[in-house]
């Protein structure tokens, strides 16, 4: 097999991870009023069983910075998603608080190795095909989000308890993925590894600003998938059905951005789209904040999802290219602030919503993904234009050769 057809495979099984895992996480925060009425949840307990995900999550993503020194990341993956979706199962099949309890918290636990993983082998298969790919492996996601939610969509209009939701998904899924994980391309032995000297002694500090911008950007994700449901439900007078549609528009308009957003950043550059792509997300969430009704707030999310998309891929990617020699590690520890966004952001909205309005909480999201544009210089510039001037041909492939630790 050429290495041409195996990284075209790889790419491929990589796609299909992470578009079940997109299903995955959609049919969970989606139907979160649901589990919170079939195990009588209150709403000030609510937030905790919401923050335990992302804590055990984090965790379980420091763990995988250490496993993959040991296995390689594909094996990782290969293991933790088939995990996600058994304990996507066990929260609908459970039958008592204790039950949901321990389900969400292996779902933290193996969608922090999911995560990490996932992101490894994407931003290595990134630096063999020398342009930017990450955004199309992030519009699985995008598309498998729009999936499970249209699932959720329909267990909740046909009153169908989380269990006989969740099945179909599950058992069609996870024999796929499974089978799918056998075509994954890891990167060069020691790739990850920077010779064992990890970022190295001024490595975090100059990997400090892309966590930020990365938990600012899961405040906003954060905040669509655990409060839109409820934020369109109790504050702008929406059905239940009607609650589940946020989340979909959101994952719709981050499917179209990030389907289109590898050319933008051939084109323009990493800190361009990313700045463009703040703006926008900003401007949705002071539509969500004024919105009159349950129409306008849709347009609200519809902006959010188009302002957001561009953000992850790139701080992901922007981490590779900053430490192409230790890009696992670094790519491990970016990924906690993927959690740290979530935690942060569902109890703040919360208790700002509880303790003054859910419409004030939305401005607090708005502000905090504003920082971005503060840290956009991280992303770099021309370093970023895979395909453009920092690529050379080995044989018939391109292989990126930016500046790497330089695009600081």
């Amino acid at each position: 097999m050429t290495d041409d057809v195996r990284l075209r495979r790889g790419r491929g099984a990589l796609g299909f991870s992470f578009f079940v895992q997109g299903v995955a996480f959609a049919l969970l925060v989606t139907r979160i009023p649901a589990i919170q009425d079939r195990y009588g949840i209150s709403d000030g307990l609510l937030p905790a069983f919401l923050a335990a995900v992302p804590i055990l999550a984090g965790a379980s993503s420091v763990a995988t910075e250490h496993l993959v020194k040991r296995v390689a990341p594909s094996v990782v993956l290969r293991w933790a998603q088939p995990l996600v979706l058994l304990s996507l199962l066990g929260v609908g099949a459970s039958g008592q608080m204790w039950h949901v309890a321990v389900a969400l918290g292996a779902f933290g636990l193996s969608v922090g190795a999911l995560d990490a993983s996932m992101n490894m082998l994407g931003v290595s298969l990134q630096r063999a095909y020398g342009r930017s790919i990450m955004l199309g492996f992030h519009a699985a996601y995008s598309l498998g989000g729009i999936l499970g939610a249209s699932a959720a969509w329909a267990g909740a209009h046909w009153e169908l308890n989380l269990f006989v939701s969740y099945l179909p998904a599950v058992v069609v899924l996870l024999p796929l993925a499974f089978l799918g994980s056998r075509r994954y391309v890891d990167g060069p032995a020691g790739q990850g590894e920077g010779d064992g000297k990890g970022l190295g002694p001024d490595g975090f500090k100059l990997l400090l600003p892309l966590c930020l911008v990365m938990a600012c950007a899961y405040i906003g994700d954060s905040t669509v998938a655990n409060w839109s449901a409820k934020y369109l439900q109790d504050v702008l007078g929406s059905s239940e059905q009607m609650a589940t549609v946020p989340y979909n528009v959101y994952m719709v308009t981050t499917l179209v951005g990030r389907a289109v957003g590898d050319l933008g950043v051939r084109r323009f550059g990493a800190a361009a789209v990313v700045r463009a792509g703040t703006l926008v997300a900003a401007g949705g969430f002071a539509v969500v904040a004024a919105a009159p009704g349950a129409w306008v707030g849709m347009l609200g999310f519809t902006l959010l999802g188009i302002g957001l998309c561009v953000i992850v891929p790139q701080t992901f990617a922007a981490a590779g290219r900053l430490f192409p020699g230790a890009s696992d590690t670094a790519v491990a520890r970016l990924n906690i602030f993927n959690y740290v966004g979530f935690l942060i952001g569902s109890p703040l909205v919360g208790a700002v919503g509880d303790a003054w309005s859910y419409r004030g909480a939305m401005l607090l999201p708005m502000a905090l993904v504003l920082v971005t544009l503060l840290q956009a210089r991280s992303f770099g510039s021309e370093g970023a234009r895979y395909g453009v001037r920092h690529e050379r041909r080995a044989g018939d492939r391109a292989v990126d050769v930016g500046r790497g630790g330089n695009e600081v």
